[in-house]
């Protein structure tokens, strides 16, 4: 078989003597200031101090933002079109984004529990995801059966909005939790 002049599958081959140099000053990768502290391990009594200062259920506030969110949609919805289909189908969405997340937030603090090993709370996580994602498609597959025909802008636009709730949630409650040493972020 020829070899094509610009080398196997049209992929120039690079010699030693063609290759790029680099030149100037070498990169350093420690991204460690010398002047920070050592780890210290905490004790038992200090993990616990620390973990009771700590926002006690941010999962729990962040699906009431998703749930707040849903009824903000479903309220707009029906504000704009002033009918009751497109409330629905709105309302419809939000819960095909709430229901199957805190379905699987539930079920994975089990998993998260301590005493369990961090492998099998991975693997909790990746399975109650999956669950989450399963169900949602299921809902959306579902709702002609439940609603007739929905109407499917407001459906996904509540399923959207609810959704990126979600992470607005923990990353609001995130901010507002304390530092290690008692003040807040």
């Amino acid at each position: 078989m020829p070899v094509h002049p610009h080398g196997v599958f049209g992929m120039a081959k690079i010699s030693p003597a063609v290759a790029p140099v680099a030149t100037g000053p070498a990169v350093s990768w420690d991204d460690e200031p010398a002047s920070e502290e050592p780890f210290v391990a905490l004790t038992a009594d200090e993990a616990r101090a620390w973990r009771a200062r700590q926002a006690g259920r941010p999962l729990v506030r962040a699906l009431a933002m998703q749930l707040a969110m849903g009824v903000l949609v479903t309220l707009v919805a029906w504000w704009v079109s002033g009918r009751a289909l497109v409330a629905g189908s709105a309302a419809y969405g939000a819960l095909a984004g709430v229901f199957p997340a805190a379905l699987a937030a539930w079920r994975t603090a089990r998993w998260a529990a301590p005493g369990f090993p961090p492998g099998a709370a991975l693997a909790g996580l990746l399975v109650w995801e999956g669950v989450k994602i399963a169900l949602t498609v299921g809902m959306l597959m579902a709702a002609p059966k439940f609603l007739g025909v929905p109407d499917w802008p407001a459906l996904l636009i509540g399923l959207a909005l609810t959704i990126k709730m979600y992470w607005v949630g923990l990353l609001a409650f995130r901010s507002a939790s304390p530092s290690p040493d008692g003040r807040t972020k």
